[in-house]
């Protein structure tokens, strides 16, 4: 004999019914069959909410009870032939026309008893499964309806559902020693109880139904058909990445499916575990794929961690004072309360100082358990030796759960760090003594980021997804972008990073897309966005709330800057080569980097000082070993050294900054660049790296433009006014030929004092042929105090910049 259970989705049309046949018929080809079917989809929900309708005087559950009529007897229509449907069609009917009646009775009566809403909900079950056996009689299968309300007994105690195993299996196995045929179909979810009024097993309770049937006759398995092939690493609608588990134990289903694993409704294990009656999860639509075998031993499952699952319709109560320390029979009163009232605890956590007890129940009965337990202490909260009872909603609980996790060390660790490192704030943790379930209670709005985060932690071991969100997308940015679509195929194969560009701004436009932006068509994607907006871009980014994302900041721009805070403050990584935050006072500079250690996120700004160079990471890497920093030395301005090294007065110096600026050497507006600015800015980055305690002020600097082009108010004028200079920069330039030097913009730093300025350099001066806009530091060191640790390359570009933010991107994905 074969147990078989189709699911509601299996059964959402009339289709789908023939569908089903078919897989029923190959069964019987082997033995006999027993097929317990679920109402058709959707059809439960409508029975429940026309109940509710009715009890609340609302009419509108005559217009749902009419569409139901319709669509059962359109199924008939469809699936029975004319010949054959007086019979069914008179059955639907009959079933229909009772309940009109009950929902006129709560209509009347304005009351919605447990037990009518009971009887009400099963008619869903009965319905379907008259009509499959009809619809298999008419394909001359050999079946007989089986009413499963006259064979399962159960006691129905406030909504709780327990089965009278004696007398239910005593009716299964003499009503089945009494009756022989191919295919029996039998109505799942209904039973009776004890007094004979039709009573159900609680929603999912089809599944129960059918192991209750093969515990009776001790089947060798049970095989459930549902819309998945089986029982999944994660719930699959929130985790993409997730895949179904071809063997897993009855302890960890268990476990699954209590914490919120839909496929499975938990009591279905129960007639089973002692018989080691197998359960095998299969796909309706994809019989031929291997689904999940749920049995006493999940060995062929080598992943310490078997699934990750969630609960989202809980509340916590908290109950805490001084009162309950060390206080005998404290925590007995407690739960016998709870108990008193039915309320089910789902999750239990106490403090070892006995100050505190926090527990997690359904969300609907909260309040209950709250009332319940402020009357039962109400002498203890009046004399302050207890707080009233605490609810906070808006949680959930993620479950960690696998039988090889006790045999594992450090999996609550991984699991603890990286929630952490997404700002994931867990609010009560629990774990059982025999390690198969590590539980933490976290906000309802981080169910989805936690998920993915720990499915890619303990599932998707070869590869990291990181989530970019891009703002300035002129030279260096669209570099960028060209850098990732290029190297995509490589961060997968070769350092298992999946980087995904989910955000891109300019000064105008932005767009949005949780599945990804496509690189391809960026340009015209974005042309077609909604208006750029600072506080909307940092809203988006926040309430995707995805794991590992990362804000990169590619413009000059002082505004955007500000933002890094408000980033870094919610465990969103930055990436900038804006130099500004970094360059402005020394509180901001530490407030950053002290965000981003209390956040677990990652400040990232290599390119602010030498584009793509090593510059930054190795003064950290220094620092970091013991060294101490005596000096440095640097020409940072690869526009600066450009424009030196192609001025030789055959064309105007003027001209030499326009190509520099035509080529992307120097910000949009060159000021910046020939004041000496963004010198001074970076050598203050160095000295704050150093450990120095530098405002930009602090910064001696030496100009070698006139005041008057300094304050010249656009770039047209300032040009006007370096044409007008020329004779200067011509005799700066001739002084340094006399005396056989070149020149460069020189930082330095030494003895906690800063510096910029135009010097001349010898020929043998590590400055010296310097070519086009290379950057080069010296570090002197305690452990290099006379030849200095020489870091030397192109410093300027959009090429070499993106490089470097790339670099940066790659660094935090391998953290």
């Amino acid at each position: 004999m074969q147990v078989l259970k189709f699911g509601g989705s299996s059964l959402a049309s009339p289709d789908r019914v023939k569908l089903v046949a078919k897989t029923v018929q190959q069964h019987l080809e082997n033995d006999s069959v027993i097929s317990i079917f679920s109402a058709f989809g959707g059809v439960t929900n409508d029975l429940l909410l026309m109940a509710e309708l009715a009890a609340r005087e609302d009419q509108a559950y005559k217009e749902i009870l009419e569409k139901n009529e319709k669509r059962h007897l359109e199924a008939v229509r469809e699936l029975i032939p004319v010949t054959s449907q007086s019979a069914i069609l008179s059955k639907v009917k009959n079933e229909f026309n009772r309940l009109e009646t009950l929902f006129e009775g709560v209509f009347l009566l304005n009351e919605l008893s447990d037990k009518t809403r009971h009887v009400i909900s099963g008619f869903g079950e009965i319905l379907s499964s008259l009509i499959i056996a009809e619809y298999f009689k008419s394909q001359g299968v050999d079946s007989q309806f089986v009413d499963s309300r006259e064979l399962i007994v159960c006691k129905n105690t406030n909504e709780k559902v327990q089965v009278n195993y004696e007398k239910t299996y005593a009716n299964l196995q003499a009503f089945f020693k009494n009756n022989r045929t191919g295919l029996f179909v039998a109505p799942g979810f209904v039973a009776r109880n004890e007094q004979g009024v039709p009573s159900t097993l609680g929603r999912g309770g089809s599944d129960f139904t059918a192991a209750i049937f093969a515990g009776a006759l001790d089947t060798d398995k049970v095989i459930i058909y549902t819309d998945v092939n089986g029982m999944f690493t994660a719930n699959p609608s929130l985790v993409p990445h997730a895949y179904s588990l071809h063997d897993i134990s009855y302890e960890e289903a268990m476990e699954l499916s209590h914490f919120g694993a839909k496929v499975l409704y938990p009591p279905t294990l129960q007639p089973l575990l002692d018989k080691n009656i197998e359960i095998h999860i299969k796909n309706t639509f994809a019989p031929d794929q291997p689904g999940t075998v749920i049995s006493k031993s999940s060995k062929k499952n080598f992943r310490w961690v078997t699934g990750i699952t969630h609960i989202d319709s809980i509340k916590l109560l908290n109950i805490e004072g001084s009162g309950m320390v060390g206080i005998p029979g404290f925590s007995k009163r407690f739960f016998e309360i709870l108990f008193q009232e039915n309320v089910n605890v789902v999750l239990i956590t106490q403090a070892s100082s006995e100050h505190s007890i926090c527990i997690a129940v359904k969300a609907d009965e909260a309040e209950i358990a709250k009332t319940a337990l402020d009357e039962a202490f109400e002498a203890e909260i009046k004399l302050n030796k207890i707080k009233p009872v605490e609810i906070e909603d808006n949680v959930a609980i993620i479950a960690l759960v696998g039988d090889r996790m006790k045999s594992h060390h450090g999996l609550s660790g991984k699991m603890f760090s990286a929630l952490g490192n997404n700002n994931i704030n867990i609010r009560a943790i629990a774990q059982g003594s025999s390690e198969r379930n590590i539980s933490a209670v976290i906000a309802k709005k981080d169910v989805v980021k936690a998920l993915n985060t720990l499915h890619e932690q303990f599932f998707e071991v070869p590869s990291k997804e990181l989530n970019l969100f891009i703002t300035g997308v002129g030279n260096v940015g669209s570099k960028l972008i060209d850098q990732l679509k290029k190297q995509e195929d490589y961060l997968l194969e070769k350092l298992r990073l999946k980087v995904r560009v989910l955000g891109l701004s300019n000064s105008r436009k932005m767009i949005f897309d949780e599945d990804g932006l496509d690189l391809e068509n960026w340009q015209k994607l974005l042309e077609k966005g909604e208006k750029a907006n600072k506080q909307e871009f940092f809203n988006q980014v926040k309430q995707l709330n995805l794991r590992n994302s990362i804000f990169v900041d590619n413009t000059a721009s002082p505004e955007i800057s500000e933002w890094y805070k408000h980033y870094l403050a919610n465990s969103i990584s930055v990436v900038t080569c804006n130099k500004i935050a970094c360059a402005d006072s020394y509180e901001n500079y530490a407030n950053l980097q002290n965000l981003a250690r209390e956040y677990g996120a990652s400040f990232q700004y290599e390119t602010n000082v030498g584009a793509g160079l090593p510059i930054i990471d190795t003064l950290q890497n220094l620092v970091a070993s013991g060294d101490r920093i005596r000096k440095i030395q640097a020409v940072l301005s690869g526009s600066l050294n450009f424009v030196f090294n192609n001025y030789d007065t055959s064309e105007p110096f003027y001209k030499v900054v326009e190509q520099a600026m035509k080529e992307g050497y120097t910000e949009p507006d060159p000021k910046i660049d020939l004041s000496g600015v963004d010198v001074a800015r970076k050598i203050l980055i160095l000295a704050r790296e150093s450990g120095l305690k530098l405002e930009l002020e602090d910064i001696e600097s030496e100009d070698f433009l006139s005041q008057e082009s300094l304050n010249s108010e656009n770039n047209e004028e300032f040009f006007r006014i370096l044409k007008e200079d020329e004779p200067k920069f011509k005799e700066i330039y001739q002084h340094a030929i006399d005396k056989d030097a070149e020149l460069k913009y020189v930082a330095q730093l030494e003895d906690g004092k800063a510096k910029v300025g135009l010097q001349e350099v010898g020929p043998q001066h590590p400055f010296a042929n310097l070519s086009g806009s290379d950057n080069i530091v010296l570090f002197f060191t305690d452990r290099y105090p006379q030849q200095p640790l020489i870091v030397k390359g192109a410093g300027a570009g959009a090429e070499v910049t993106a490089s470097g933010i790339f670099a940066d991107i790659i660094r935090i994905g391998k953290k």
